[in-house]
């Protein structure tokens, strides 16, 4: 494509650090970049402890073992998201509890929630679509009355906010990826962010294989063994190089995303207001969000498919999200008994995302959009 649906930025000083680490011969995980990046990400989120791990879906998977999720226990998340979300819950033996979407944000819908409430369930998994937070105040609130913990799919969230607060940091633990689609990015990466001190002590240990070598390399024991269940966790130091010179960046690279989000926004009101698409809409409690995702709302799903398929034409890629984890079959076999999702039905089937990255040209995307074969002809 001559204009691809995203193209991972580099900073210019990724090769520069990880020539550090072979110069160094320290490669594990763990090491100086490592732990140069959990702290500007504590210091960017506000959590109190962050967890480098190899992807966004690592981090979900890590959360639930520390929040005890397992066999005959329920979660309540959206069916719209990606497989990593609810695969967090079924590999630990739970089932996903699917509830609908709100039409603004296309985030869950709190006003759901306490009617999934059953005395199965453990944990609301609130995920932030686009970088634009959830109703995060009523959910909490509902946690709070009902002994749930909240466990936030942040993946999408870098330098993204819910009045004031960054996303990830609200309930007892979130998850943020770096996978190459993202903001910032280290091509697959993870953060873990832990904001209940109860699970702090316990996240080294299950991070490091379920052993107690942290505690080793601290000095505070002579010797470590396996005391917990735990897996590889760990980000090798190349890998967390790379991600520092991203995190470095950050907020500029934030800054440029914005600015393209806008122009986009700007640039397509005249459509909405005669009724070609629908914008996305950010309330104002979920200012600043970090622009990850510009998409756009079709009145129709053959009008999607129309402009997604003018679009490729002129060598430009966009594309749909999600299929819906209800409709897909491992929902079905891991989420047999399911409620009728039908706002998530319909704003999948019309969604289209349009290109985003920095860099990207957006005055030759938005000339040719609006003389693709659809635009052109409805705008007659």
């Amino acid at each position: 494509m001559k204009i691809p649906f995203n193209k991972p930025y580099v900073t210019g000083r990724e090769m520069e650090y990880i020539r550090t680490v072979v110069e160094n011969g320290r490669f594990a995980g763990n090491g100086e970049f490592s732990q140069k990046c959990a702290r500007r990400l504590e210091e960017i989120t506000g959590c109190r402890k962050a967890v480098l791990v190899p992807s966004g879906t690592a981090a979900l998977e890590m959360m639930m073992v520390l929040a005890g999720i397992g066999p005959g226990d329920e979660v309540i998340l959206p069916s719209f998201t990606f497989s990593s979300t609810a695969n967090a819950v079924v590999l630990r033996g739970a089932t996903p509890v699917f509830i609908d979407i709100r039409p603004d944000t296309l985030n869950m819908d709190e006003t759901l929630v306490e009617a999934a409430i059953t005395p199965r369930t453990r944990a609301i998994l609130p995920v932030h679509y686009a970088g634009v937070g959830c109703e995060m105040d009523t959910i909490m609130s509902i946690a709070g009355k009902h002994g749930l913990l909240v466990l936030e799919d942040a993946a999408q969230c870098i330098l993204s906010y819910y009045k004031n607060r960054h996303l990830g940091s609200l309930g007892q633990m979130g998850a943020l990826s770096f996978h190459e689609t993202k903001n910032i990015h280290c091509g697959e990466g993870g953060a873990l962010l832990i904001n209940d001190p109860a699970f702090v002590e316990r996240a080294e240990i299950v991070m490091e294989k379920g052993t107690d070598r942290s505690k080793f390399f601290r000095g505070e024991i002579d010797k470590y063994t396996w005391v917990d269940v735990g897996s590889s966790y760990l980000v090798n130091e190349i890998t967390a190089a790379f991600l520092w010179a991203q995190l470095e960046e950050a907020e500029n690279i934030v800054k440029r995303r914005r600015e393209l989000w806008n122009q986009y926004h700007d640039a397509l009101a005249p459509l909405e207001s005669a009724g070609l698409l629908r914008r996305p809409i950010v309330p104002e409690e979920c200012t600043p969000h970090n622009a990850h995702i510009y998409y756009i709302l079709l009145n129709t799903p053959q009008a999607r498919d129309e402009v997604m398929a003018d679009l490729k034409s002129q060598d430009i890629r966009a594309v749909f999200h999600y299929i819906p984890l209800d409709t897909a079959l491992a929902g079905r076999t891991y989420a047999p008994e399911r409620e009728q999702l039908p706002v998530t039905a319909d704003l999948s089937a019309r969604l289209l995302r349009l290109p985003l990255f920095v860099g990207l040209p957006i005055s030759e995307v938005l000339g040719i959009f609006f003389k693709t074969h659809f635009f052109a002809k409805s705008l007659r």
